[in-house]
């Protein structure tokens, strides 16, 4: 009793990825060397042409033409011929029979043509043959999704060469979208898919690509792209045998290097595999120029493995852990076994490429983020197999990645140890392991101060670029500069720790109860004045100091710095006027101190108006500043980049900085680190 099959639920049932829309073409065409290989010819005898067919009635508007060349005319279906056996009898029958076996020798799995309807609305055949009794018959038939087969027809025919064409009509429009659009592209496609024959040693026939008055013979490609394909070798498995061949391509036709798994002498899929061997990137170089690396994997294995559709392998992913896991060979096995030959056939033409990618990183991590130097030695080399042409961006972003993945597994086996239970003969392993826990930590420490002095180096080059002349011939305005010591119109409440530089001034400010940045008085919950004016930094510093403590009492210190930004060069300072900074930085701290000042957190503090001042003016020395300190009776400093002086009536400690004696102390103060790390200090 025969099972019926249902033509269009076994459709339904057949995958087709959206993306391999050309598929079935190119699978047309390997059906047509199959056909011509059954003749009593030479294989270079066979003639193949694959003629596109697009829509003749789409007309570009005149605005498309203007824009440039015209876009390819929509693709609706293609017609493949050969000179092939033909639709013989026994070939009949075969397509007829789902799954057939006739040819499963070459590794066709009888599903071939429900392809084509997947991707087609029908397929038109056209088939001039000669029967058994050595007589030309010209057999055509429709093939659709509907109907099956339909309008078949057989006639004599007296005279005329055997071909065979198929015309693959109504190119869905899903898979038409997702597919290769121009000539060169298809052509290329095709020879990709159909490598194998042109490497195989029995050769291969003439293959065209056709496109109205465009015609690409396939064999020039081979020639034209590849340069070498000569070099094989046989890798075991377990129980399995795998042939690599090695595969040198022009790069213009396969822009990365790859595996390309085969079955039954075609190609199944391809796996990129620039990013898995150090030093495989980019073009690589022989003697011969630039090439592309494509190895071509062959097997029974992967023959019997592969899917019904050809676009893949039922293959499990990673080795089971069942009783069979000793046998059973999975795809991460094969992968890992193949890119080990690769890594060895390649190493002559990757060395350099290594040795670039090194000192990439090695200079990268050495002048701009010496964070990373501490895990270096913790990244796998396979990880770190960078294009020596990649972004400083870019490569932070690769180099942060592997920092966090190294953080978040110390913090999973810092958990880990903790829950061990140490038994009489865990001890020598849990030492290793608080060893090694221990020795990660350090690392990471490292890494954490060392981005936090390369953060402070990077703030000083952008503090030195901004008080120079920009390209338009002016000065960065003050908010620049404010900014960067500390954000405008933000108090301490708002901001974090990393948030603020204000290091630059005075390493001591980083350590404060209470700091605002360009916020009225009134709105600072250090004070209940009502003024509205707005000091540029003002910072509270409280110190509660144990050592001093007599009879339980603390003694509390307090202390409180304003620190005025003016704009590079400025040069309208005027004594006593509303232009005169530095009356009004000791204003600004008359009122804090006549006000009820409470700490951040609501408590008050004692003695407010014997509160040390500190009073900042950044500014150029320009001479209007000079005439203003010298009103102030202020000494000048040895460099004679500053000025200082103390206003005894207002008690305060007063200092006018320029920006050059700014940026030279801290760096100065910054140098011995810098130096640690290896960044420039220019």
């Amino acid at each position: 009793m025969n099972i019926i099959t249902n033509l269009s639920g076994r459709l339904r049932n057949t995958p087709l990825p959206v993306n391999d829309g050309l598929f079935p073409v190119f699978e047309a065409v390997i059906n047509s060397i199959h056909s011509i290989e059954e003749i009593d010819m030479p294989i270079t005898d066979g003639n193949i042409c694959v003629e596109i067919i697009r829509d003749k009635q789409q007309e570009f508007s005149f605005e498309e033409k203007k824009r440039g060349p015209v876009p390819c005319r929509e693709i609706i279906g293609f017609k493949i011929s050969d000179n092939g056996i033909g639709f013989n009898e026994d070939n009949m029958n075969s397509f007829l029979t789902l799954d057939s076996d006739y040819k499963s020798y070459k590794g066709c799995r009888g599903i071939g043509r429900l392809l084509w309807l997947k991707a087609f609305d029908m397929a038109i055949i056209s088939s001039l043959y000669k029967d058994k009794n050595n007589l030309l018959k010209l057999k055509s038939f429709k093939f659709t999704a509907k109907d099956g087969i339909s309008e078949e027809k057989i006639q004599d025919s007296e005279k005329g060469t055997i071909e065979t064409n198929i015309h693959l009509s109504g190119f869905s429009k899903k898979y038409r979208n997702c597919s290769r659009k121009t000539t060169k592209a298809i052509a290329y496609s095709l020879f990709e898919h159909c490598l194998w024959y042109f490497i195989r040693k029995e050769g291969v026939p003439k293959i065209f690509v056709k496109d109205d008055d465009e015609k690409i013979l396939l064999n020039d490609m081979y020639s034209e792209f590849i340069v070498s394909a000569k070099e094989s070798e046989l890798l075991k498995i377990k129980n399995e045998t795998f042939e690599l061949i090695h595969i040198k391509t022009r790069t213009n036709i396969s822009g990365s290097h790859a595996i390309a798994f085969c079955a039954a002498n075609r190609l199944v899929k391809e796996e990129n595999i620039s990013n898995a061997i150090p030093g495989l990137y980019n073009r690589l170089h022989d003697d011969s120029g630039e090439f592309t690396y494509k190895c071509y994997v062959i097997s029974d294995f992967l023959t019997d493995s592969v899917r019904a559709d050809r676009t893949g392998f039922d293959i499990s992913e990673s080795e089971s852990e069942d009783m069979f896991s000793g046998t059973e060979i999975s795809l991460k096995e094969i992968r890992n076994a193949l890119i080990k030959q690769i890594s060895i056939y390649l190493s002559k033409y990757i060395k350099e490429n290594k040795e670039k990618s090194e000192n990439r990183i090695q200079n990268f991590v050495s002048q701009k983020a010496p964070r990373y130097r501490p895990i270096l030695s913790r990244i796998p080399e396979e990880k770190l197999c960078i294009d020596p042409n990649i972004s400083d961006k870019d490569l932070e972003v690769v180099l942060h990645k592997h920092l966090a993945e190294i953080e978040e597994n110390f913090i999973i086996d810092g958990h880990n140890i903790m829950e061990i239970e140490i038994g009489k003969d865990g001890l020598e392993d849990y030492q290793k392991r608080i060893k090694k826990y221990l020795s990660t930590l350090e690392d990471i420490k490292k890494s954490d101060l060392a981005n936090y002095v390369s953060h402070r180096k990077v703030i000083l080059d952008i503090f030195e670029k901004a008080i120079k002349l920009g390209k338009n011939g002016k000065y960065q305005r003050e908010e620049v500069i404010h900014n960067l010591i500390f954000p405008m119109g933000h108090d301490s409440n708002e901001l974090t720790f990393d948030e603020f530089n204000l290091w630059i001034i005075d390493e001591r400010l980083a350590f404060h109860n209470y700091l605002a940045s360009d916020k009225a008085i009134k709105a600072m919950p250090i004070s209940d004045s009502k003024d509205i004016k707005r000091p540029d930094i003002l910072a509270l510093n409280i110190f509660d100091n144990p050592i001093l403590v007599a009879e339980g009492e603390k003694i509390p210190m307090a202390s409180i710095v304003i620190v005025e930004i003016k704009r590079p060069m400025r040069d309208d300072a005027s004594y006593g006027e509303e232009q005169d900074p530095i009356k009004q930085t000791m204003g600004y701290l008359k009122k804090i101190r006549s006000g009820t000042v409470l700490t951040s957190s609501g408590r008050p503090i004692l003695g407010t108006e014997q509160i040390p001042g500190f009073c900042y003016i950044i500014c150029d020395i320009t001479q209007s500043i000079k005439d203003l300190c010298a009103d102030y009776d202020a000494i000048k400093t040895s460099d004679g980049m500053g000025y200082f002086f103390f206003h005894k009536s207002y008690s305060v400690y007063v200092e006018v900085i320029s920006f050059d004696r700014l940026l030279n102390a801290a760096k100065e103060r910054n140098r011995a680190f810098f130096d640690k790390l290896g960044l420039p200090s220019t």
